[in-house]
């Protein structure tokens, strides 16, 4: 008969770490495109032209940031 064995030397640190690196990282995608986001609101249509760009592409190019 095979009797079971568990590993009582297992920590969570590991995970624990990893989850909020994580976190950390979604937090710094986020904020990275809400300061786009800002700044390219901020700006005018012609500005926004200037640099080949319209309002309706702000939300796009905001959310390639966060990646």
């Amino acid at each position: 008969m095979a009797m079971a064995t568990f590993a009582t030397n297992r920590t969570t640190a590991g995970m624990s770490a990893g989850l909020v690196v994580y976190i950390i990282g979604a937090f710094a995608a986020w904020n990275d495109a809400r300061i786009t986001r800002n700044a390219l609101s901020k700006l005018s249509a012609r500005e926004l032209d200037d640099i080949g760009l319209c309002i309706s592409d702000i939300d796009m190019i905001a959310s390639r940031t966060a990646r």
